[in-house]
C-alpha cells in the first residue's frame, strides 16, 4: 500500500490500482502473475500509450470507459497565455516561481528539469524537482516538502501530472507545451481540484504561441494573451 499498490481478487476479478510513478513495470509484473482466464479491470488516472501496453498484453475485447473534464472543473481555472522572449525567459519563471502559494513548473525533459531547477536555486530560488530519473526515496521526500510547505514551487516533466494530488496548488505553469491537449488538461488538473480555484499559464515564444493556442482550443479552454517582460504586471 505504501508503494500506491493493491491487487484485490473478487469473485473472478482482478483489479489493480496503479501507482502514482513509474508503474508500468511493477503492474506487468503484478497482471502476469494473475489467472489468465480472469476477468480485469484497469483503473488509472489517464489513458496513455503505458496504460495501451497493458491493454494490449492483458486484456481481450476490452471496452473502455473515459471521463473528460467537466465544465464546472473548466469554470474554475483561469487559463493565460504568456509571451515571453527568450532571453528574459528565465527571469519571468524566477519571479513567478518567488510568487506566494505553490506551483507547479512542467517541463518536458528529465534534463530539463533539472537544468530548471539549478538556475532557480541559483538565483535564490528554492524549488523541489520531480521526475522519473528521481529514485522513490528522492521524490517521496520533495513531495512531501511541497505538501507540507517547505517548498513552494516544484519542478516536474509530465510523470507528476498522473494521479498526484497537492492541496492547495494554485498556480500550474506550461514551461514547455504539452504534447497533446490531453497532456494539458492533466497537467492542468494539479490546480483547482475539490472546489479550489486555480489558474493555469502557459509560458510562449513569439514562434511558438499559435501552437499553444491551438492545444488550448483542442482542449476546449480559453487562454487570454499577455506580451510579457521582466517584472511585468501581469
Amino acid at each position: 500500500a505504501e508503494d500506491g499498490i493493491r491487487d484485490v481478487a473478487v469473485t473472478g476479478v482482478q483489479t489493480c490500482a496503479l501507482p502514482i510513478l513509474g508503474f508500468l513495470p511493477v503492474v506487468t509484473e503484478v497482471l502476469s502473475k494473475t489467472p489468465e482466464g480472469g476477468q480485469r479491470l484497469l483503473f488509472s488516472a489517464t489513458l496513455d500509450r503505458d496504460v495501451d501496453k497493458l491493454v494490449k498484453m492483458f486484456m481481450k475485447n476490452p471496452v473502455t470507459h473515459s471521463l473528460e473534464v467537466t465544465s464546472q472543473r473548466e469554470a474554475d481555472m483561469d487559463h493565460h497565455v504568456l509571451v515571453v522572449d527568450s532571453h528574459v525567459k528565465e527571469d519571468v519563471i524566477s519571479q513567478i516561481a518567488s510568487r506566494e502559494g505553490r506551483t507547479i513548473f512542467f517541463v518536458r525533459t528529465k534534463r530539463g528539469a533539472d537544468k530548471l531547477t539549478e538556475k532557480l536555486k541559483s538565483l535564490g530560488v528554492d524549488v523541489g524537482v520531480l521526475h522519473g530519473g528521481r529514485t522513490q526515496k528522492q521524490r517521496s521526500r520533495v513531495l512531501d516538502a511541497f505538501k507540507l510547505g517547505r517548498k513552494s514551487a516544484l519542478i516536474a516533466t509530465d510523470v507528476a501530472a498522473r494521479g498526484i494530488h497537492v492541496d492547495d496548488v494554485s498556480l500550474v505553469v506550461h514551461v514547455d507545451p504539452p504534447e497533446t491537449h490531453k497532456d494539458y488538461l492533466h497537467r492542468a488538473g494539479r490546480t483547482a481540484r475539490a472546489g479550489s480555484k486555480g489558474t493555469v499559464v502557459s509560458i510562449a515564444s513569439p514562434s511558438n504561441r499559435k501552437r499553444v493556442h491551438r492545444l488550448g482550443k483542442d482542449a476546449g479552454v480559453t487562454m487570454s494573451e499577455s506580451k510579457v517582460g521582466s517584472l511585468h504586471p501581469d
